[in-house]
């Protein structure tokens, strides 16, 4: 299908490919990754003649349909219905050619290529389509000019889907898609009849959508098989057995190194010398794959623990202006330690309860309690937009830190990733990611009791991703993420709140039963037992996503006292592994002479820690008995 051949492409006198060859093969689902900056970008490019190479030859299969997603995406008067239906322009052109045709050899063989080509069941696939990304029937028939850009890359991503080209090219496809959009996409591209060549940095979507990994490192193009855990494991273990054979080289070399040192003067041993002296100048540097070092991302953590909750909604409802409320019926707390997954379709309310959260949108009813003290840190999309692109990285700092010295500064912004040479560089000539930890630097200053984030990955590669994961479950305050990044809600959360009919509630299943519910959702209706069988487990399923009436309790399920038992269990956990590690700095003789202030904070957490474990070894019981009484009944 697409054929790369030593293919050789400088940029801006940058070298972005050297020699690269990759083939992608009929059916194959293939996803493209690396790290920011090296061309994956630039690459689909060259493959859309777009750009020309240097070097090398790039080639389509002859006849072959290209999809892309179109920068300018559509913003007419005309329906999302229409404008997707409109993307298939064979089908347009022969169904306009049938209302004119005359001649009878012609009109049937019109019909019978749109019968070849499914037409007369397009209108229920664009349908299909718009659907799973998000659109309801009402929405489907409004002008596109009613959407926001975001919204509209969803239409211009169904147009292209929906003409089922025989190459996709898609360019970070799940960055503007919420979880429900990105499951649905995942299992579109995993059942496409056609080809599909991906950039992306969603580990989960390449796990599960994709069948081959490209790896664009030291200029050129690596294929693998299977999904990126499958790719990591591969590469890792490459990376060990280059390094034990260089290993290996590098001993051989230091052998017959002193070999030739020894005996090159010495004439019974001078052939020998001379042919060690050969193997020497003909020995060639095993190449060695080596990680190139991941920028950090320090969030540094709250000085001081606040007593819980840190905030609490109380019949809380929130909305704009005289416009009819966005959400209503919130009742929910937040504590010191919450690590909190926020779920929900775009539009439903997520960006305007993170609002709320940071204080910029207050409660037009209820009550919505902050501990006095409490800080937020909050990293949202337009966060990013507001950096003046005039200044510096460092001229952004010089506001937080007025009375630090330079050193100070570059230090704290080399902390982000950002070293001498970037922290000089106007905040508008940044890449995406360097602009993402530029405002990571800024919200974290003053190491904040909460960090809201909203969508904080979308400029960031795996491998940054990867270093936020890690600096978030270093944190030790409360954090609150909406996030299409499955990956990155699975290894920092630990309670999952759902927006959605015009609250937030917890939503008491798992990430996997979220996405099931998502594919139950997306899939027709049965009338057989099978389909019966489904609809009793999305009915399960959905079960847990639906809000708790006012006063009314929730059908206790035994998977409920489960998951409620292993929750404590873990906080339970986390206390004592808490307490051990104060215990551990208070046990050293010199610590209440050298750190007298912070032996008695410590010792103070230590009694927090300790009342905090006594109440949920209380709760623990309680719900133990309550599992008893219901299993028993």
């Amino acid at each position: 299908m697409l054929h790369i051949n030593d293919l050789t492409y400088h940029m801006e006198g940058r070298l972005l490919f050297e020699q690269a060859t990759l083939a992608v093969t009929q059916g194959m689902k293939m996803g493209l990754v690396g790290r920011n900056g090296t061309g994956k970008s630039t690459l689909f490019r060259l493959v859309k003649n777009e750009i020309s190479p240097d070097e090398g030859s790039i080639n389509l299969r002859k006849s072959a349909r290209l999809g892309v997603v179109d920068q300018n995406v559509p913003d007419g008067p005309e329906s999302l219905f229409d404008t997707v239906l409109a993307a298939d322009k064979e089908r347009a052109a022969l169904l306009a050619e049938a209302e004119t045709a005359e001649d009878p050899a012609r009109i049937a063989h019109i019909h019978t290529r749109l019968a070849d080509i499914n037409a007369y069941n397009a209108e229920a696939r664009a349908g299909a389509i718009l659907s799973g990304l998000g659109f309801s029937g009402e929405e489907q028939v409004k002008p596109c000019a009613d959407f926001s850009g975001g919204w509209r890359m969803r239409v211009a991503l169904a147009a292209m889907l929906f003409a089922q080209p025989d190459l996709l090219l898609l360019d970070e496809p799940t960055n503007y898609l919420d979880v429900e959009g990105g499951v649905w996409l995942e299992n579109h591209i995993r059942t496409y009849p056609g080809t599909a060549f991906i950039i992306s940095h969603d580990r989960e979507f390449l796990n599960r959508a994709v069948t081959h990994i490209a790896h664009l490192r030291d200029r050129k193009l690596f294929a693998y098989s299977g999904g990126y855990d499958t790719f990591e494991k591969t590469l890792r273990e490459q990376q060990r057995l280059s390094m034990a054979l260089r290993d290996k080289q590098e001993d051989e070399r230091r052998r017959l190194e002193a070999f030739v040192t020894r005996f090159k003067a010495k004439a019974s041993k001078a052939r020998q010398a001379q042919s060690r002296v050969r193997r020497l100048e003909k020995m060639r540097p095993v190449p060695t794959i080596i990680d190139e070092p991941i920028p950090p991302i320090d969030l540094p953590s709250p000085e001081r623990s606040l007593s819980p909750p840190i905030m609490r909604f109380d019949d809380v409802a929130l909305g704009y202006e005289d416009d009819a409320a966005v959400l209503e019926r919130i009742n929910i707390r937040i504590d010191p330690d919450d690590r909190i997954g926020i779920l929900g379709k775009n539009g439903k309310g997520k960006s305007t309860f993170a609002k709320a959260l940071t204080g910029l949108l207050e409660a037009r009813d209820g009550l919505i309690k902050r501990h006095k003290k409490l800080a937020v840190g909050y990293f949202a999309q337009h966060q990013i937009d507001a950096l003046n692109p005039k200044r510096s990285a460092y001229d952004h700092v010089i506001d937080l830190m007025p009375e630090a010295t330079e050193a100070q500064r570059r230090a704290r912004l080399a902390r982000f990733g950002l070293g001498h040479e970037k922290a000089g560089t106007q905040a508008g000539k940044l890449s995406g990611g360097e602009m993402a930890r530029l405002l990571f630097s800024l919200i974290s200053f003053g190491a904040p009791h909460l960090l809201v984030l909203d969508e904080p990955v979308n400029h960031l590669d795996m491998d940054s991703r990867a270093e936020l994961i890690n600096a978030l479950n270093v944190y030790e305050g409360a954090v609150v993420v909406i996030s299409h990044d499955r990956n990155l809600l699975g290894s920092v959360v630990n309670h999952l709140w759902l927006v959605d009919h015009g609250t937030v509630s917890r939503f008491e299943g798992s990430l996997e039963d979220y996405r099931q519910l998502q594919l139950e959702k997306s899939k027709p209706a049965k009338s057989d037992k099978t389909g019966r069988k489904h609809s009793k487990r999305q009915a399960r399923i959905e079960a847990a996503a639906r809000p708790m009436e006012p006063g009314k309790e929730p059908a206790r399920r035994p998977v409920y006292f489960r998951r409620r038992l292993e929750k404590l269990e873990a906080d339970m956990d986390k206390a004592k592994t808490g307490m051990a590690k104060i215990d551990h700095a208070l046990s050293i003789p010199s610590f209440f002479t050298d750190n007298p202030e912070r032996a008695v904070r410590l010792s103070h957490q230590r009694m927090q820690f300790e009342a905090h474990l006594e109440k949920l070894e209380r709760a623990w019981l309680e719900v133990s008995e309550e599992a008893e009484a219901g299993i028993s009944q």
